[in-house]
């Protein structure tokens, strides 16, 4: 069973598996890779920057990010196989996670960028601090955007691994092999649990609807069973963690905190920061509060 803290990460978290549940910009051109787990666009001059959007999203949710930051710095936008109409190249079997932090760091190197800064939403979050641990050098600062060191603490706070990778493999075998007419019905009633604004949502479901139900299985299950609680300690990287409240989500404020500060609480100088009036898409339901956390982060 779920346990009672109904933090955004915990809507997410139900939406999937409810469900089971490009970008424009001037002179935007796509970058040469060494991997097909992800394609990049890259817009602007400047310091480095990369977005990492979350599960079964399009790196268009960055859309209004590049808009702000391309006159100032380099923008690279990720995105992954599979997810949102994407084709699945070589997301096509296997894990997803591992192979995505992998990407990731491949084409920071081979584009020979400099410390740049990471900013990643929900499973692109969980992705950045994965980076951070393995490849300190890959990155000089990270932001994550609502997402947890380990996702199944919210069955129950005493899970591991172990525990849980029964029932995740049960969740990746249902999300596979469910018809896509039940896909798209379950998605689009619990999608709304995750974005607050219409344009948002109506943005949201059609990159849901538009993924690979198989990428995004894995992917899910790849989440479920990663627990980076034990590995925070370690990770040097100066970290911001934004996420959100509404009293939609039905726990109050002080209890989101609470989950938030708990989960990042071993990662030394971590910066929380709350965005008021957005569920899980910060950024489509709070644009200019998320841009500004954007520019603090940045600074």
């Amino acid at each position: 069973m779920c346990n009672r803290l109904s933090a955004p990460a915990f809507a997410c978290l139900i939406a999937i598996l409810a469900a089971i549940g490009v970008f424009g910009g001037n002179h935007a051109h796509a970058a040469p890779l060494a991997s097909d787990r992800i394609a990049v666009t890259v817009s602007g001059q400047g310091p480095d920057v990369v977005l990492i959007p979350g599960l079964a999203s399009s790196g268009a949710v960055w859309d209004d990010t590049v808009k702000q930051l391309s006159g100032r710095y380099r923008v690279h936008v990720v995105q992954v196989a599979g997810f949102a109409g994407a084709p699945v190249a070589g997301n096509a079997e296997g894990p997803v996670l591992e192979p995505l932090v992998e990407a990731v760091d491949g084409y920071i190197k081979s584009a020979r960028l400099k410390s740049p800064a990471v900013i990643g939403h929900s499973m692109g979050g969980l992705t950045g601090l994965m980076l951070a641990r393995r490849h300190p050098e890959a990155l000089g600062r990270l932001m994550i955007v609502d997402s947890l060191p380990f996702y199944a603490v919210l069955f129950s706070p005493a899970a591991t691994v172990e525990t849980v990778r029964p029932q995740a493999v049960a969740m990746r075998d249902s999300m596979t092999t469910m018809s896509p007419e039940t896909f798209a019905a379950q998605q689009a009633m619990t999608m709304p649990r995750l974005v607050k604004s219409p344009e948002g949502l109506k943005s949201a479901l059609a990159w849901s609807k538009a993924s690979s139900q198989s990428v995004v299985a894995r992917a899910f299950h790849d989440v479920l069973t990663t627990d980076m609680r034990g590995e925070l300690a370690a990770v040097k990287t100066p970290t911001t963690m934004l996420y959100p409240y509404d009293p939609v989500m039905g726990a109050p404020q002080a209890t989101i905190d609470q989950t938030y500060a708990g989960a990042y609480a071993p990662l030394a100088g971590v910066r929380l920061e709350r965005v008021d009036g957005a569920l899980h898409f910060i950024m489509l339901d709070q644009p200019a509060a998320f841009a500004a956390a954007v520019e603090r982060f940045l600074k």
